[in-house]
């Protein structure tokens, strides 16, 4: 039987299509491209998917994550929900506010600013970032040339005029070494006409010599060359348009990584991608749905037309890079964990379908390993620990954990599987870093009262990463939760259903139970289970660590203190511990700024040593002694 569904999105559009009897809710929303919140891709773990029938009949089991109260007045799980009759469907804002609405790092405001600014210092100290465009190490510059009209003595072709006249200009450069690019032939014409046979070029010098002229504007005009910098994260997208001769930012935005709906994690992505014509919508939703859109928002900007990015540089995990470029993934989650490749050589934006200059080059910060990625080698420079000579720990906090460990000498990375509970995923009173997010709290110790700091002052509708953190640190600093994580005080805001599950209520229709803490803790256990083997396999102890660099957007909000306090970050004088930002996203902009600043990149990830601790049975340990708070030995943490 084949169901017409009108899916009416709150605040937004409707779209009506057809549905078969045997297709969920949510698969056929996913089809049509509307985005619904779905951390576990389906799996009916999460209870995020939901909607409200306000028309029609549908089959669909009483699910746990739904009250007889609102199952009564419409409201089902997407993913667990069939059409039995045409129907109409509403999708609550909250159920797409992952795509438009998510706070991650901004360049120009707050911390993140003065951490982005210091580290286009430490670029300029390095020679990789110069405002004066002739020295700028950016490899594309822009060349006046006067080639004087065509007459019948001297018919010269268009095309070989302006080689002539490039070779004359630079007298070390003969005319053979010059290409001219066929967008830019394209334009030829016209241009020398409209400008009296003077014209601006913009080249490129090649990688293998010589110079490849991309574009020609009359001699009248000051294009700008504009570079795109793009951090590809599992949950969002963060992005900077810049100068590349002179480094100044254009403009930056984010946007929710659309192939969310095929679930949180990557795990469930790379499943998807085995299904007849998933690799294909992974692939556009993470170019069509959210990177284009996104570029043309920040040209829109910059007033700027997207044939004028001469450079796309992009930091991103190992299944990102798969994703993006269309590549089959399925060998990363397979022992022995194979990716199609660590570095993808010289690619063109056109290969990829982004829109730019058809000729720009596009740039992939090299993998390390299947799940320490391109966003791990980029961070690392822009961590800058590789030339210290004191021993420092990066930590990446997103969906995922990925840690560094060394110094000038040496680099150790690994990553850890802390599953999406950081990004509200497993958590039943989990959300992204969207408004009405719980980014922080304090609870009083004898009234058990919380105080919230509410992303974007609304009212709170979950908790975020940080806020997460906060709040289970919180509960146990003031003994309302045990080492196991379990409630052990009464109060008017603790209670227990009928099978003994705790549940602490934060705010009206908001609470966290015993398993959402119980999810949590084996997370923050793998966090620092991770770093207590790579430092024993290194044999080194955790004082060894002088300092230790947290980016990511969780690690922006998080209180250091209670992180210490819970056992996931190591005990250390809180003065070692520096926000640095989206690092991923630094690493991305120094490699569209710069060439030097590329292949150092390149270098940092041939030189980093990948730890697979799954091949370690010490790890296990590990991460079962640190399934406690804090820990199973106190004397870490005293």
């Amino acid at each position: 039987m084949i169901s017409k569904v009108l899916f009416r999105v709150e605040d937004g559009a409707e779209m009506e299509l057809e549905v078969s009897a045997d297709e969920s809710l949510l698969d056929a929303a996913k089809k049509a491209g509307i985005a619904i919140d779905a951390p576990c891709s389906g799996n009916g773990t999460c209870g995020k998917c939901r909607v409200k029938v306000i028309g029609g009949k549908v089959e669909s089991a009483n699910q746990r994550f739904i009250s007889p109260d609102d199952y009564a007045n419409g409201w089902r799980l997407a993913c667990a929900s069939q059409a039995e009759s045409d129907l109409t469907i509403l999708v609550p804002a909250a159920a797409r506010a992952y795509k438009n609405r998510i706070k991650i790092t901004e360049l120009q405001t707050g911390r993140d600013k003065t951490a982005f600014e210091h580290f286009r210092e430490e670029l300029r100290n390095m020679g990789y970032l110069d405002s004066t465009p002739k020295t700028q190490d950016s490899g594309i510059e822009l060349l006046p040339v006067n080639i004087g009209q065509p007459s019948p003595d001297d018919p010269l072709a268009d095309r070989e005029r302006l080689l002539r006249g490039i070779a004359e200009k630079r007298q070390s450069q003969p005319a053979e070494t010059v290409n001219l690019s066929l967008y830019a032939l394209r334009k030829l014409p016209r241009i020398l006409r409209e400008s009296s046979f003077a014209c601006t070029c913009v080249l490129r010098q090649e990688t293998g010599g010589g110079y490849r002229i991309l574009d020609v504007f009359p001699a009248s005009e000051a294009p700008v060359l504009a570079g795109f910098a793009i951090d590809i994260g599992t949950t969002t997208i963060a992005a900077v348009l810049m100068n590349i001769q002179t480094g100044k930012v254009l403009a930056t935005g984010s946007e929710g990584n659309s192939q969310i709906r095929y679930g949180a994690d990557v795990i469930n992505r790379i499943i998807e991608s085995t299904r007849p014509g998933g690799l294909e919508r992974l692939r556009k939703a993470i170019s069509e749905d959210s990177i284009i859109p996104l570029l043309r928002g920040l040209c829109h900007s910059a007033r700027i037309p997207p044939e004028q990015i001469y450079r796309v540089a992009i930091a991103a995990n190992t299944t990102m890079t798969h994703l993006f470029l269309g590549v089959y993934p399925d060998n990363l989650r397979l022992e022995p964990y194979v990716p199609a490749f660590f570095q993808t050589g010289q690619l063109r934006c056109v290969d990829s379908g982004l829109e730019a200059h058809p000729d720009a080059e596009l740039i992939l910060s090299p993998a390390v390993g299947s799940y320490v990625g391109g966003d791990i080698s980029a961070g690392v420079f822009s961590s800058m620990i590789f030339k210290k000579k004191t021993y420092s720990l990066f930590i990446d906090l997103g969906t995922n954990g990925e840690l560094v460990f060394g110094n000038d000498e040496f680099l150790m990375s690994c990553a850890c599987s802390a599953g999406p509970a950081f990004e509200g995923g497993d958590i039943s009173c989990g959300m992204r870093a969207t408004d009405g997010a719980v980014e922080a709290c304090r609870i009083d110790d004898a009234s058990m009262e919380p105080t919230l700091t509410v992303i974007g002052n609304e009212k709170p509708r979950g908790l975020c990463g940080s806020g997460l953190i906060d709040m289970i640190g919180e509960l146990f600093r003031c003994g309302i939760i045990n080492a196991r994580g379990k409630l052990v005080r009464e109060g008017k805001r603790i209670r227990h259903d009928e099978y003994g599950m705790g549940t602490y209520t934060i705010a009206q229709n908001l609470s966290i139970t015993e398993g959402d803490i119980d999810n949590f803790i084996r997370a923050k256990a793998a966090i620092f289970s991770a770093i207590r083997t790579m430092l024993a396999l290194l044999d080194f102890s955790m004082e060894a660590i002088e300092d230790v660099y947290i980016a990511g957007g969780i690690g922006s909000g998080i209180n250091v203190q209670g992180a210490i306090r819970i056992g996931m970050l190591p005990k250390l004088p809180t003065e070692r511990y520096h926000y640095i930002g989206n690092t991923s996203l630094y690493g991305a902009y120094a490699s569209a700024v710069s060439c030097g600043a590329a292949r150092k990149i390149a270098e940092i990830a041939q030189s980093l040593t990948y730890l697979e601790l799954s091949a370690h049975a010490s790890y296990m340990d590990e991460f079962i002694a640190a399934c406690f708070l804090p820990h199973t030995n106190g004397a870490l943490f005293t």
